[in-house]
C-alpha cells in the first residue's frame, strides 16, 4: 500500500492551494485520513484529519481556514487551505489508517509535499 502526496508549491500570503493523497495497492477498506505537517526545525504537527464516516477535526491554528474531504471511491483525501500565511510554510504528510482484510490494519504515510508561503 502506497500514499502519494501531490498538489504542493509557491504561493503568495493570502493565497490558496489544494493537497491531494491518493492511496493504492491492495486495499480493503481506508479508514481514518489524516494531514500533518513538519516545518524546518519543528516537531511533526496534526493539521486536520477526516474519519471513514466524514466526521473532521482540525488544528486551531488552520481552523476555518484549511478544509479536509474525502473521496472513498477513489481512496483519495484532499486539503483545501486558503487564506495562507508564512507560517504555514512546511513539508505537508498524509497519512491513513488502511485496511488489507476484515482483521488487518495498519498505518501508513505519503512522502510529503512542500508548501512554501511567500512574497
Amino acid at each position: 500500500v502506497q500514499l502519494q502526496a501531490s498538489g504542493g508549491g509557491l504561493v503568495q500570503p493570502g493565497g490558496s492551494l489544494r493537497l491531494s493523497c491518493v492511496a493504492s495497492g491492495f486495499i480493503f477498506r481506508v479508514n481514518r485520513m489524516s494531514w500533518y505537517r513538519q516545518a524546518p526545525g519543528k516537531q511533526r504537527e496534526l493539521v486536520a484529519g477526516i474519519g471513514s464516516d466524514g466526521s473532521t477535526n482540525y488544528a486551531a491554528p488552520v481552523k476555518g481556514r484549511f478544509t479536509i474531504s474525502r473521496d472513498n471511491a477513489k481512496n483519495t483525501v484532499y486539503l483545501q487551505s486558503n487564506s495562507l500565511k508564512p507560517e504555514d510554510t512546511a513539508v505537508y504528510y498524509c497519512h491513513a489508517d488502511v485496511m488489507t482484510g476484515p482483521n488487518h490494519e495498519f498505518g501508513t504515510w505519503g512522502q510529503g509535499t512542500l508548501v512554501t508561503v511567500s512574497s
